[in-house]
């Protein structure tokens, strides 16, 4: 009788311990979700991480946690913002993601060595499906063009991030900034400038900035489609 119990209750401990772990274990979202992280340690940032699910809520995260201080940068702690995707990048996203088979595969170029330009990793996520791939440049079409997306996201929050230290700690730099930012929009080499507009807009309005840089502002806002007067 104490050996039946005793039983019982070892049998009840493993399907305790068995449910413990299934609640533990990470849950593939509602929402179908796709990530992007970068990893390059001779890059600024040395590390981001980028996701957006397919309502277009985003999340950036950036860290340089072996880059040496520069007091005439902003400091290299952990940087996070949130913000939301315009419909056309994010339905773009997801059809590529489609075209490349949610990521399921090996898509990273291995015929000859080619320039390292950074640790990549594309992931898919939702209900069903749980995949990720590692690359450093890939021939496939659609992961070239959702990376120069991503890539250009970041560039995009970084400039952003730089101008709000600019404007406290450096005014007279600032048109230097966005002249450069001008010129990669141009090479389509930002994206998501609206993500950046109220900081845009501050410029802009900001009567103790040089004039020339407030009309480099101006003309960014416009091609974010967000010049208010």
């Amino acid at each position: 009788m104490n050996y039946s119990r005793c039983r019982i209750f070892l049998i009840l401990l493993a399907a305790i311990a068995a449910h413990g772990q299934e609640q533990n274990r990470p849950q593939n979202p509602t929402t179908p979700t796709i990530s992007f992280d970068l990893f390059w340690e001779a890059a600024t940032p040395q590390s981001y991480t980028i996701t957006v699910d397919s309502l277009g809520k985003a999340k950036y995260v950036s860290r340089s946690p072996t880059r040496p201080e520069d007091k005439a940068q902003p400091n290299d702690e952990e940087y996070q913002i949130e913000f939301t995707l315009s419909p056309a990048n994010r339905d773009r996203l997801f059809e590529l993601a489609k075209e490349a088979n949610y990521f399921h595969g090996d898509f990273d170029y291995k015929q000859h060595a080619i320039a390292n330009t950074g640790k990549k990793i594309l992931g898919y996520a939702d209900s069903a499906r749980n995949f990720t791939t590692t690359y450093n440049w890939s021939e496939n079409k659609a992961i070239e063009e959702i990376t120069r997306i991503f890539q250009g996201i970041s560039n995009t929050l970084q400039h952003g991030r730089r101008l709000q230290f600019m404007r406290r700690f450096d005014k007279l730099g600032l048109e230097a900034e966005l002249k450069g930012m001008e010129d990669m929009a141009q090479n389509h080499n930002l994206a998501e400038l609206q993500a950046i507009a109220i900081t845009l807009e501050n410029i802009m309005n900001d009567s103790s900035v040089l004039n020339v840089a407030r009309q480099r502002a101006r003309r960014l806002l416009a091609q974010a489609g967000s010049v208010r007067d």
